[in-house]
């Protein structure tokens, strides 16, 4: 599914921000990368979606070599990403938005039933337009519904939890347990939550711009939790 060969990336400054990180995420996953603020997760999450390109290294999908291609290519193949800071779209409405997303136009049912899997009342939402009306909490959960709307091979979720109220949270994670249960795809999420980590097939560990430790969700969520002397990842955010 997605391969890194020692890839790295620096700032123009020359600061390294990723450091020759090799990993193979396979197929069908849910699989969540974790650890310290500044440690490069939203980083190497940006280099997977082609808004920023490697400066050493490969990124390699369904075995083919996407080092060097665009967004635009990327999103085509089956990548999709969701910001951790959406993007306003002024003058459009979330019917609009949600249509964008999957190229075609959609039956009143189905965006009631992506509406509701983050949250939101649908007959309430589907009309109403993306302006300053609408809070960064539904801005944000907007922006995850248009993402699972495109269903894609690979989806990119950078701190999906970020101003969702607890209720939201609570079924933003329902969803994340169903698209795991029902293995359609592999999605990857950067989070700190310890309810989004404990459903993880596989949590991988970036801190300093390198892979500390990776591996089968449960066994890396316990040395997170209970090891005290672990310096991997801060303690788990409350809800």
């Amino acid at each position: 599914m997605l391969r890194f060969e020692h890839l790295s990336w620096k700032l123009p400054s020359g600061e390294e921000i990723i450091k020759d990180i090799d990993i193979d995420i396979g197929e069908n996953k849910l699989v969540v990368i974790t650890g310290p603020n500044g440690g490069g997760k939203t980083s190497l999450a940006k280099l997977i979606a082609g808004i920023e390109k490697p400066t050493g290294g490969k990124i390699f999908f369904n075995g083919e070599d996407i080092t060097e291609t665009d967004i635009t290519h990327r999103a085509k193949m089956g990548i999709s990403y969701a910001f951790q800071q959406p993007v306003k779209f002024k003058g459009l409405t979330v019917r609009d938005l949600l249509e964008l997303a999957v190229g075609k136009k959609m039956k009143e049912n189905d965006i009631c039933d992506i509406l509701s899997r983050v949250g939101l009342c649908s007959r309430e939402y589907v009309n109403r337009e993306l302006n300053a009306s609408l809070s960064g909490g539904e801005i944000k959960r907007i922006e995850i519904a248009t993402v699972l709307a495109r269903n894609t091979e690979l989806t990119i979720f950078d701190e999906p939890e970020a101003g969702i109220d607890l209720w939201s949270f609570t079924k933003l994670v329902d969803t994340f347990k169903n698209i795991r249960k029902n293995k359609k795809g592999t999605v990857l999420i950067i989070s700190h939550q310890e309810r989004i980590l404990s459903i993880a097939d596989e949590i991988i560990v970036i801190a300093d711009g390198r892979i500390r430790t990776s591996g089968k969700g449960e066994d890396v969520l316990k040395e997170l939790l209970y090891d005290e002397s672990s310096i991997l990842c801060p303690k788990m955010e409350e809800d």
